[in-house]
């Protein structure tokens, strides 16, 4: 009997642990994939997708030449960024846990309750030939995962429910919101505004604009592409409506207040209108992207730049560069010529010194930055240029590609007598007559020797024996002994500071004017400069001696002026200013000293 239970006790237990085994093995859910749940889809590959969000209608996009577009339930410019967002969430999309068939069956009501019954979505993704379909059913009770069907995979998956806020309710979710595409390429526009056109178009070469209409002239690039930077940075506030049959007259956009073309070469690439504001919100008004039925608001700073008088569109510069300058004639009441000779050489025709290579750029600079003050006439004859002082210009600037030839002419500006608060100026390649500012006019240089170099000598305080100033008939000779050594030479009396004696020596050794104020003087009291004042004389140990006198304090740049000679002709300059700080500190002989 016993062996006989036994036998049975052993029967059972091998049956439940086959049972045991077999179900482990056949009757249990999968464990989820590691794999993405929709094999295959890659977001570049993807031509079309259609979404059914419950109770709203269905919305389509699809993509042609790289760009999406929506088909239903209208046709507009699409987002990209918010569509391919929603793409590259899809295609990494991973399953939390899977619900087999037999698990769906068994349970009473699983569609309604798993929401696939009336999902919240419908997705339709097509690449090519493939194509994938999702339902999107209830959330799960936390609310952080949401249950899916995909057709053509047995039962249901949940997976995480943080991509469902890329799903679009509205097709404006999925509407892009720029105003216009402005390409790179754009080589004219046309702005309508009122009753006024203005036509520009951009030089293929030099890739400035140029007004074309209402009269041709240089165009204010600057103005141009800041207006284009923020056209293309403008944004839809609102879609007002897309009926086709809209009065746009209602909106002002029919005429409209504003419009912008854009194009290249023969095409039109684009085009915004602009309306009335919006009366309940002043600072937008209704706008219009040509071949699109959609009114919509959008901010008016978007169009501020568009909008003024033909005069506000012209070059504000009386020159533009667009080529390299290697000669700078300038004629008046001294003609000199500027010529470069290298890369960073300049000198001034005739003369035996080099010219400033700052001076000469600073020069470029207030060419470059001269602005019109006002646009006197547009088409001038020659009894105009008489009467404007042009056909006898008391100054001209002639700039030139080539140093020494005449025919490479670049620019030419001619100036006539200044009068209260203006010159008149016009350009020898236009007929326009500009003023401008007597100021700007007041800082073009109008002699050669200004462009002199300003390095006055170069040594090291190595190189020095000695020091001798001469200061109210008194003098004093201060002897270089060794570094940081110094001592007061014969017959000279007072107290030195050595070491500040030394960094004074070692600054002055590269004595640069900060700017000449006159040369070939003969009237030195002009400049404050008299035998009273302070000389020094430096001699180098090679027997060379160098001098500077000076003369006015000019106590708002904390300086004073000082003259140098140079091959026997006196020049005056501005004395750099931290330096004299220096020299009228340790260089000086005080008043009370014998």
């Amino acid at each position: 009997m016993k062996s006989k239970t036994t036998a049975i006790w052993f029967v059972l237990a091998a049956a439940l642990f086959a049972g045991i085994w077999l179900t482990q093995k056949f009757l249990q859910p999968p464990a989820p994939s590691s794999g993405t749940l929709l094999s295959g889809l890659r977001v570049a590959d993807l031509t079309a997708i259609q979404i059914s969000p419950a109770g709203a209608r269905e919305i389509e996009v699809v993509r042609s030449n790289r760009v999406w577009q929506l088909q239903k339930p209208l046709a507009y410019p699409a987002q990209a960024a918010a569509i391919e967002a929603l793409a590259s969430a899809l295609e990494k999309l991973t399953a939390a846990t899977r619900l087999t068939a037999a698990e769906l069956s068994a349970h009473k009501n699983a569609d309604a309750d798993f929401g696939f019954e009336n999902p919240q979505f419908r997705l339709e993704l097509t690449a090519g030939d493939q194509s994938w379909h999702l339902l999107v059913g209830n959330k799960t009770a936390p609310g952080d995962q949401v249950f899916i069907r995909i057709v053509g995979l047995d039962g249901a998956f949940v997976t995480d429910a943080g991509w469902l806020q890329l799903l679009p309710h509205s097709p404006d979710e999925w509407r892009d919101t720029g105003l216009v595409d402005v390409a790179s390429a754009t080589d004219w526009l046309v702005i309508t505004n009122g009753a006024k056109v203005l036509e520009f178009h951009r030089d293929p070469t030099n890739r400035l604009w140029r007004m074309i209409r209402p009269l041709p002239a240089r165009a204010d690039g600057a103005r141009l592409a800041a207006a284009l930077q923020q056209l293309q940075a403008g944004r839809v506030e609102k879609f007002i409506t897309d009926d086709p049959r809209a009065d746009l007259s209602g909106y002002g956009l029919q005429p409209a207040d504003l419009d912008v073309w854009l194009g290249n070469g023969t095409n039109l690439t684009a085009a915004v209108h602009a309306g009335k504001s919006l009366p309940e919100a002043p600072a937008q008004l209704y706008a219009r992207r040509e071949g699109w039925n959609a009114i919509v608001a959008a901010n008016a700073e978007t169009f501020a730049p568009w909008r003024g008088a033909v005069n506000d569109f012209r070059d504000p510069h009386l020159l533009t560069l667009t080529a390299p300058v290697a000669e700078i004639e300038v004629r008046g009441d001294d003609n000199f010529t500027l010529q470069q000779n290298g890369p960073n050489s300049w000198a001034v025709a005739g003369e035996k010194y080099p010219a400033d290579f700052e001076n000469v750029q600073n020069f470029f600079k207030l060419l470059t930055n001269l602005r019109v003050a006002d646009y006197v006439k547009d088409v001038v004859t020659a009894s105009d240029l008489q009467g404007f002082g042009l056909n006898a210009p008391v100054r001209q600037i002639i700039l030139r590609g080539v140093a020494g030839d005449t025919n490479s002419v670049l620019a030419q500006l001619l100036f006539s007598t200044a009068d209260t608060n203006r010159v008149l100026v016009k350009r020898a390649d236009e007929d326009f007559v500009y003023a401008l500012r007597l100021d700007d006019f007041a800082r073009l240089p109008e002699n050669g020797w200004e462009f002199r170099e300003r390095r006055i000598w170069n040594f090291t305080e190595a190189d020095v024996a000695r020091v001798t100033l001469r200061q109210d008939g008194k003098t004093r000779t201060l002897v270089r002994t060794g570094e940081n050594k110094w001592s007061l030479g014969p017959g000279s009396q007072g107290v030195i500071n050595p070491p500040a004696v030394e960094e004074t020596l070692h600054r002055l050794g590269g004595l640069t004017a900060a700017g000449w104020v006159g040369h070939d003087i003969t009237a030195p009291e002009k400049y404050g400069l008299n035998p009273n004042n302070l000389a020094l004389t430096v001699e180098l140990k090679s027997g060379e001696k160098m001098s500077v006198d000076f003369g006015a304090e000019l106590s708002r740049a904390q300086t004073a002026l000082a003259s140098v000679n140079f091959d026997g002709r006196r020049w005056v300059f501005v004395f750099p200013p931290v330096l004299y700080q220096f020299v009228a500190a340790y260089l000086t002989i005080p008043p009370t000293a014998p």
